[in-house]
């Protein structure tokens, strides 16, 4: 009787959603691309589109991606409140009823990365 011993790294892996929403959550943040982020991982860029779609799928991630459009105070007639200083802290409403709040000096990719992970939450 003849056996074959194969010996390396394992190539089927089992991921959790937990680490699949982490590997998601990496994907354009600070211009990373899908196929940086695959290389990093040591996976395919097909895992990747293949795990948002089955994340959607679990309504664990929204179907659209953050955009981030400017805001302007506006000052509130009915309040005796002087906001004409500047504004250093923002909290952001999100459509799933979650709230987040950060600091007007944030970059876009810390905000994005911010609202992706309430939204995951």
């Amino acid at each position: 009787m003849r056996y074959e011993v194969m010996t390396g790294v394992e190539r089927r892996r089992r991921w959790s959603d937990d680490e699949k929403l982490s590997v998601l959550g990496q994907v354009g943040v600070d211009g990373e691309t899908v196929a940086s982020i695959a290389r990093r991982h040591d996976i395919t860029r097909q895992h990747i589109y293949q795990w948002r779609r089955e994340m959607r799928r679990k309504g664990l991630v929204s179907h659209r991606d953050p955009m981030l459009v400017p805001v302007e105070i506006a000052e509130d007639p009915t309040s005796d409140t002087d906001h004409s200083g500047l504004v250093e802290q923002v909290e952001v409403v999100l459509s799933n009823g979650r709230s987040i709040r950060g600091r007007t000096s944030m970059s876009d990719a810390q905000w994005v990365r911010l609202i992706r992970i309430a939204q995951a939450a």
